[in-house]
């Protein structure tokens, strides 16, 4: 698996105002060309407009109850301070057009996910503040109207060459999908990592102490290539404070043949399920379906192409469960098609079993207005 940054951009609005002193002007005041008040202010954003609909547990498709609409706007704006030091948020204020099922848990809202100050001093950057994180074990999930983020401070190193260290210490975080507030976790919640980038291979190994849910964890992973074939290998041990230890291994290999992107990975847990925070970059992982929350064998395939604009991606994934669960499966068909630079439209169809032999087929259809 290739390395995982950090997700260090997201952005801050703020304005300045200069008062004169009490001494004349020997020359008449020229007024600053407009652009110069805004030349280290960049903002950008989106529009969003998301249904979801899902049947099972006696729902049908397209019910009321079983469906929800919201749109969302994002608003991204960033402000360089000096050279060195920026200052970065993202705004998101949402609404829901259904009664039944709010995404986000009320009706309407807004919230900064992201708010930091990002400094830089040589090969050093530090990020305080609401941020993105992007790590292996501990992630936000970008689905529905926002991604989950995280109150943060993380410092990243490249000195040495071909290396990135990090390090991160997390006290809240929002997770997806859970409205405008962030939650505090108990403890200390941190991670360190360092890994190595070079022509041949790509390595990274993590340490990750989370007090909130009762665990550490050693997380390592490699990948190189042979011929045209990417290889990749990955393992976790999660260490629980009041459950067995849990052992995940897996393996992937991913190549493209004649424009089409092909993939397979395999997974095993055994003894308990894997710790992670958000979301993971397990291989078998699917759209709906984490094989963390699995113990036993799994595997997935997956083939994507692109043609006159459209991006299809198709994958299967198995899942074996353990206890009262049977086997589980999870089938996604992803659409994606660019209307214009900046009018996007995608559409999810997945078929999913948790292990408890219901086949549930969901249905999101999305469009976005970038500006």
């Amino acid at each position: 698996m290739k390395f995982t940054k950090l997700s260090l951009i997201a952005a801050l609005a703020i304005s300045s105002a200069f008062a004169g002193g009490d001494i004349a002007p020997v020359e008449p005041a020229v007024e600053a060309p407009a652009e110069a008040c805004n030349a280290n202010t960049t903002i950008d954003g989106k529009a969003t407009l998301y249904y979801i609909t899902a049947d099972g547990y006696g729902y049908d498709l397209f019910d009321s109850e079983s469906s929800a609409l919201g749109a969302a706007a994002t608003v991204n704006v960033a402000h360089k301070i000096t050279d060195n030091i920026s200052a970065n948020i993202t705004a998101v204020g949402f609404t829901n057009l259904m009664d039944d099922n709010y995404l986000e848990g009320v009706e309407t809202g807004a919230y900064f996910n992201v708010a930091n100050i990002t400094a830089s001093y040589g090969d050093t950057t530090l990020v305080a503040g609401r941020q993105l994180l992007g790590t292996p074990m501990l992630q936000g999930y970008d689905w529905l109207l926002a991604p989950g983020s995280f109150e943060a401070y993380t410092l990243v190193n490249t000195s040495i060459p071909d290396v990135t260290l990090v390090a991160a210490y997390v006290d809240e975080w929002r997770p997806n999908n859970s409205g405008v507030d962030f939650m505090e976790l108990y403890g200390d919640n941190w991670t360190a990592s360092a890994a190595y980038a070079g022509e041949a291979f790509s390595a990274s190994v993590w340490y990750y102490n989370v007090d909130a849910l009762g665990y550490t964890q050693v997380y390592v992973d490699a990948s190189t290539k042979l011929a045209d074939i990417e290889v990749a290998a990955q393992y976790a041990n999660t260490d629980w404070d009041f459950a067995d230890s849990s052992n995940v291994f897996g393996i992937k290999a991913s190549t493209e043949i004649s424009g089409v992107s092909l993939m397979g990975a395999y997974n095993n847990v055994s003894d308990e399920v894997v710790g992670y925070v958000g979301w993971n970059g397990l291989y078998t992982n699917s759209w709906n379906t984490t094989v963390a929350n699995s113990i036993g064998n799994s595997f997935k395939v997956e083939a994507a192409t692109e043609f006159s604009g459209l991006s299809a991606t198709a994958s299967y994934a198995y899942y074996e469960y353990e206890n009262e669960f049977e086997d589980g499966h999870e089938f996604d068909l992803i659409l994606g098609y660019g209307l214009t630079n900046c009018i996007s439209l995608d559409a999810i169809y997945s078929n999913t079993d948790y292990g408890d032999g219901e086949n549930i087929n969901q249905l999101e259809l999305i469009a976005t207005y970038k500006f």
